[in-house]
C-alpha cells in the first residue's frame, strides 16, 4: 500500500476501523455533528484549494465548480445538520392485534465500516458527500477517491484528516491494485460511484463477504422533446444540462434527444442559438467549457464520431483540440439506433438526436435499452407527460428542464437495473448507512392462550379470526379466562356467551 495507509495494510486499515467502530465513538450524536459542523468549515476556508484542484482535474470553470460541487456539499452538509436530530429518533409504528398489549420501534443504527470509492467527473461532490451521510449515520468511514482525477483525490488526502476525526473517517488514495486490495476486505457496507464494469467487480468483491452494495452508476438518459414547448427556453435547458455539466461528463446529462421528423430541425437551430450564446462562435476557446478527463476518454469520444454509420450526421460542432482534451460541443441529426454512440453511454459532448414519425414511438426506443439514471421529457402535452412518467422506467426523471433533480435533498438519487442500485441525498443518505432495527416490546399482562399448545381447531379458528381483523372470539376468550378466574370454587355453572358455549374451548 501507499504511504497514505502508514505502513500499514489494508486489512490492517480496516481491522483499526472497526476498533474505533466498536468503541462507540462514532455514535455519539455530539461527535457526528461536530465532524459535520467541520466539513462546513473546511470547505468555507478551502474553497479556493478545492475549485483549483477541479480546475486541475478537469478545467472547469470556477463558476461550475462551486455552483455544481462545493455549494451542492455545502448544502447537503448544512441540511444534514439540520435534520440529524430528528434522524436519529426512533420512530414509533403501529402494532397488531397478535401482539396486544405491545409497542413498537424502528431504530436506525450504523451499519459500522463503510467504505466510499468516489468518481472523477465530479470529484469533490461525489466525494464527500456520501462520506456526510455515513457520519450522519454513524459509522467510520473509509473514502477512496478517483485516482483519474489526482488533485481533487491529494487535496482529500492532505486537507480533510486536517478538519476530521481521522481516527475514524480515513482517505486512501490509490490506483486499481489499492482498490482491488480494499475491496478483498470485509465491510459493512460499500458504496461505489462508476460505471457498471467496474460496479460488477465491486459487488463480486462484496459478495463474498455478503456486503450490501450502492451502486450509482449512469447509463444512456434519454431526452424527448415535443414540439408544444417554448423552444427559446427548452433549448437553454438543454444545452445547460449536456455541456453546462462538465461538457457532458456526467451520469445524469442527456445522452441523446428523440424529437419529431418535423420538428427536428428547428430544435437544432435553437440549440445552435443557445450554444453560440453561452460558448461563442469558437466553444474550444471557452473558459466556460471544460475538458476531457484525459487521453484514453478523448480518444473514446473521437471512435464514436470516426463510426461510419453516423458519417455526414455532424451538423454543428465537431472540433477537436487533442492537445488540451477539448472537443466542441456536437450535434448529430438522424443518428440510426444501431450507431455506435447509441449502443453505449456517450460521457461527453456529443448530442445524436434520434427522429421518430410520432412520439410515442420515443417510448420504445427508450425501453429497447438498459434503464438509465435519469430521463427527461420537454411537452405541455399532459397526457404525454403522464404516458412518459407510467412507461418509462428510470432511476429519476424531469419534466421540462434538465439535471436540477440532483439538487433536490427531498428527492431520493439513484439508479435502477443497469444504472445502480440503491440510492441516497438528504435523509436518505442517512437511510442508506442505517441499518433499521426492529424493536418490540411487550409486558407480562394479557395472555392469548390460543397462542400455546395443544393446538386445537377452536384455537386455530380464533387466530385466523384475529390475523382477518375479527377480534370477537379472542374477546369471547378472554372473557372466558377472567369469568373462570373470578367464579367461586366449585362452581358448576356453565358459561354461555351470545348463545354458544364456549367452556371448553380454550382450556
Amino acid at each position: 500500500m501507499g504511504s497514505e495507509y502508514e505502513g500499514r495494510s489494508a486489512a490492517e486499515v480496516v481491522a483499526g476501523m472497526k476498533e474505533r467502530f466498536a468503541s462507540g465513538k462514532t455514535r455519539i450524536f455530539q461527535w457526528r455533528v461536530a465532524q459535520l459542523k467541520a466539513i462546513v468549515r473546511m470547505i468555507d476556508e478551502k474553497e479556493d484549494e478545492i475549485a483549483a484542484a477541479i480546475y486541475e482535474d478537469l478545467a472547469k470553470s470556477r463558476t461550475e465548480a462551486c455552483l455544481q460541487e462545493i455549494a451542492l456539499a455545502k448544502d447537503a452538509c448544512l441540511f444534514t445538520l439540520k435534520k440529524l436530530k430528528h434522524w436519529v429518533k426512533p420512530q414509533k409504528v403501529s402494532t397488531s392485534i397478535l401482539t396486544f398489549p405491545s409497542t413498537a420501534q424502528i431504530v436506525p443504527e450504523p451499519f459500522g465500516v463503510i467504505l466510499i470509492i468516489s468518481a472523477w467527473n465530479y470529484p469533490f461532490l461525489l466525494s464527500i458527500e456520501p462520506v456526510i451521510g455515513a457520519i450522519a449515520a454513524g459509522n467510520t468511514v473509509v473514502l477512496k477517491p478517483s485516482e483519474v482525477a489526482p488533485s481533487t483525490s491529494s487535496f482529500f488526502a492532505k486537507v480533510l484528516p486536517k478538519y476530521v476525526d481521522n481516527s475514524c473517517i480515513r482517505v486512501l488514495e490509490g490506483s486499481a491494485s489499492e482498490t482491488s486490495e480494499l475491496l478483498e476486505q470485509k465491510w459493512d457496507k460499500i458504496m461505489y460511484t462508476g460505471n457498471p464494469r467496474v460496479a460488477r467487480i465491486v459487488m463480486a468483491a462484496a459478495a463474498k463477504h455478503l456486503t450490501p452494495v450502492i451502486l450509482e452508476l449512469g447509463g444512456k438518459c434519454p431526452l424527448i422533446v415535443d414540439s408544444n414547448i417554448d423552444l427559446k427556453v427548452a433549448a437553454k435547458r438543454i444545452v445547460v444540462g449536456k455541456w453546462g455539466s462538465n461538457s457532458g461528463q456526467a451520469c445524469i446529462a442527456p445522452d441523446y434527444i428523440i424529437t419529431t421528423k418535423s420538428f427536428a430541425a428547428k430544435l437544432v437551430d435553437a440549440l445552435k442559438i443557445a450554444l453560440q450564446k453561452f460558448y461563442g462562435k469558437d466553444p474550444l476557446q471557452s473558459t466556460d467549457l471544460s475538458r476531457i478527463v484525459n487521453i484514453r476518454h478523448f480518444a473514446r469520444l473521437r471512435n464514436l464520431l470516426e463510426d461510419e454509420k453516423v458519417s455526414g450526421k455532424i451538423v454543428y460542432g465537431g472540433l477537436q483540440d487533442e492537445k488540451d482534451l477539448k472537443i466542441a460541443p456536437t450535434i448529430l441529426l438522424d443518428v440510426p439506433c444501431d450507431a455506435l454512440m447509441m449502443e453505449e453511454e456517450i460521457f461527453g459532448p456529443l448530442l445524436p438526436i434520434v427522429t421518430v414519425d410520432d412520439l410515442g414511438q420515443s417510448f420504445d426506443i427508450i425501453n429497447s435499452k438498459e434503464k438509465p439514471l435519469a430521463a427527461y421529457l420537454f411537452t405541455r402535452d399532459q397526457r404525454l407527460e403522464e404516458n412518459f412518467v407510467k412507461t418509462v422506467s428510470a432511476g429519476g426523471m424531469l419534466i421540462n428542464d434538465t439535471i436540477l433533480q440532483f439538487t433536490n435533498r427531498h428527492l431520493p438519487f439513484g439508479g435502477v437495473g443497469e444504472s445502480g442500485m440503491g440510492f441516497y441525498h438528504g435523509k436518505f443518505s442517512f437511510d442508506a448507512f442505517s441499518h433499521k432495527k426492529a424493536v418490540l416490546r411487550r409486558c407480562f399482562i394479557v395472555e392469548i392462550p390460543m397462542r400455546y399448545p395443544p393446538y386445537t381447531p377452536q384455537k386455530q379458528k380464533v387466530v385466523r379470526g384475529l390475523m382477518s381483523g375479527n377480534v370477537l372470539p379472542l374477546l369471547h376468550a378472554l372473557i372466558r379466562k377472567t369469568y373462570l378466574a373470578l367464579r367461586p370454587p366449585h362452581s358448576t355453572s356453565q358459561f354461555h356467551l351470545i348463545g354458544k358455549d364456549w367452556s371448553n374451548h380454550y382450556e
